[in-house]
């Protein structure tokens, strides 16, 4: 059975939103005492990226339960904004741990996926990363940037076979950078974002795209350049 991918999960989220939010402003049906369970989808969806990893992948999922799932307990009214004044440094607290935790165990890992790796993984979140990869039969991979920046060069990759990028952008800014001689076909879907394609050179000769770029960004911005 084919996995539903992250993308997918959430532009079906969006959609039912989207859907409440028209029923009530047309006056079909008042949805209001649905809307306020919305915060919960965004929680449901960080649960869902937890399990699917199988807990690999905690910091994204464990931003979004506490992010949301803080804001439910407000709208619910079962937690006051004073309370969350005197506790929210503890969110910081929780936030350096996880960035130490993490660089302690999974230094080496990142190393190898930063060279010469065939796919790449690229997680932004509150930061900035940059990845140079350098494989001679890269194959594509995933970016994901959660009020962050990520670049991704890939100035000396090479391609056997269309490769593809999946990206996520949400209120951040992601780059990459390709050969000149790449065909690229870009296929993002904005939403109260930008895509931008700065290459001074675009190479549409070939039959087949070497790089395809697909995703969407939300409030942040994709740039493409050579």
């Amino acid at each position: 059975m084919k996995k539903i991918s992250y993308q997918i999960s959430f532009g079906l989220m969006i959609l039912i939103i989207g859907v409440l939010l028209l029923l009530r402003t047309t006056g079909i049906y008042d949805t209001g005492e649905l809307l306020i369970y919305t915060p919960s989808l965004f929680v449901l969806f960080g649960i869902y990226i937890l399990i699917r990893s199988r807990f690999r992948r905690v910091g994204t999922p464990f931003f979004l339960i506490v992010l949301f799932g803080t804001f439910q307990l407000i709208v619910l009214e079962i937690v006051t904004v004073d309370t969350i004044q005197d506790w929210w440094p503890l969110l910081i607290i929780l936030a350096g741990l996880w960035i130490l935790i993490r660089k302690l165990r999974f230094s080496s890992e990142e190393k190898e996926d930063r060279s010469n790796s065939d796919r790449t993984k690229i997680r932004s979140i509150l930061g900035g990363v940059e990845n140079i990869n350098t494989s001679n039969n890269f194959k594509g991979g995933e970016i994901f940037t959660l009020f962050g920046g990520a670049e991704l060069n890939l100035k000396l990759a090479e391609v056997k076979d269309t490769s593809e990028i999946k990206i996520v952008v949400l209120f951040g800014g992601t780059e990459i950078i390709v050969p000149e001689n790449w065909n690229v076909n870009i296929d993002v879907f904005p939403i109260l974002g930008g895509v931008e394609d700065k290459r001074s050179v675009v190479n549409a000769d070939k039959e087949k795209p070497d790089l395809k770029i697909t995703g969407f960004v939300g409030f942040g911005g994709f740039t493409l350049k050579n």
